[in-house]
């Protein structure tokens, strides 16, 4: 089963002070043990290229280099893809946008969902409950208590 990322877990896994380090760590290294294809889309890694080296979102934010130096050790795993927007993008993300009247922060979750629909991706994991807005996905939040 391939799967996406959202960029929360990507800073979770990065900030040691969240109590949501430990398992978002865990989950990383899962994902990154493969053999399941991993879709890291690039509104997630500019995303937690953005946050992780801002000083009003981490108390000790990451310098670029080593925010990159992340990204670099995931874009190396052979089961890692990074696709972009293709041909009829536009078309895909106003679909998925007007279902949701997607403005303001939606906008990116748009963005993202619809990369995932462009390259036949369902699964998205994320703490991020807006995207449980979107039809079409499945949302997987690694944080969430079995109920």
């Amino acid at each position: 089963m391939s799967a996406t990322l959202d960029a929360n877990l990507l800073l979770y896994a990065s900030d040691e002070a969240s109590p949501f380090h430990e398992r978002a760590n865990r989950l990383l290294a899962e994902l990154a043990a493969g053999p399941a294809i991993v879709y890291l889309l690039w509104p997630t890694v500019m995303a937690y290229l953005r946050l992780s080296t801002h000083p009003s979102v981490f108390a000790r934010p990451l310098s670029p280099e080593e925010a990159s130096a992340n990204i670099e050790r995931l874009l190396r795993l052979p089961h890692v893809q990074s696709p972009g927007e293709q041909e009829g993008f536009w078309g895909v993300y106003r679909g998925v946008a007007e279902d949701v009247d997607a403005r303001g922060n939606l906008v990116a979750d748009a963005h993202l969902v619809s990369l995932m629909v462009q390259n036949g991706v369902r699964t998205v994991w994320t703490h991020d409950r807006d995207y449980r807005k979107f039809t079409g996905i499945e949302v997987r939040d690694p944080f969430a208590t079995p109920g």
